[in-house]
């Protein structure tokens, strides 16, 4: 008797019609890893407000967020650290539920295995300290950008790979 080979239905997004999930967690593993690498670095060789000037426009600065981006309820009492522990946690499941379902979309699954390693590099982070450890400080004359951390540059260009995705995708659709 033959066995019978599975079919393989290509998605209306890029990609073939294999999900290869082990592919993208693997992505999102390196960008935990290498966040929380240079946050040890970090953390073991500078005190708080440290800085080593880079460049005229860029320092490593250690810095501390008890906040989310641009330090938002940075100030909120000490809630706001379980709260978005907790947004972590449900997106964690539900990225890691997208990847099972779209792993074969590379540039969309690519996007979310950014988002799910920068999250869980901040939310290792915030259990593990209680805050986010940022140490990237760009800078122009008297004007700073928030300092920032590599968990953050992950999530921000997942953020740019889903629109350019959706944009992809509306473009082939037209």
């Amino acid at each position: 008797m033959a066995s019978k080979k599975p079919v393989l239905v290509k998605s209306s997004r890029s990609g073939s019609g294999t999900n290869p999930l082990w592919i993208w967690l693997s992505i999102a593993l390196m960008v935990v890893l290498i966040d929380q690498f240079t946050k040890v670095l970090i953390v073991g060789y500078y005190k708080l407000g440290d800085s080593t000037p880079i460049t005229s426009f860029f320092n490593i600065t250690r810095h501390h967020n008890p906040g989310a981006a641009f330090s938002f309820l940075a100030g909120a009492g000490g809630w706001q650290r379980w709260f978005f522990t907790g947004i972590a946690v449900v997106a964690t499941v539900f990225i890691t539920y997208m990847l099972t379902r779209h792993g074969n979309q590379r540039l969309f699954s690519f996007a979310l295995a950014m988002i799910l390693g920068g999250a869980i590099g901040n939310l290792i982070d915030r259990l593990w300290h209680g805050y986010v450890v940022d140490m990237l400080h760009f800078y122009w004359k008297t004007w700073h950008f928030p300092i920032f951390n590599l968990a953050d540059s992950a999530i921000t260009l997942g953020a740019i790979c889903l629109i350019l995705d959706e944009i992809l995708r509306v473009r082939r659709a037209a």
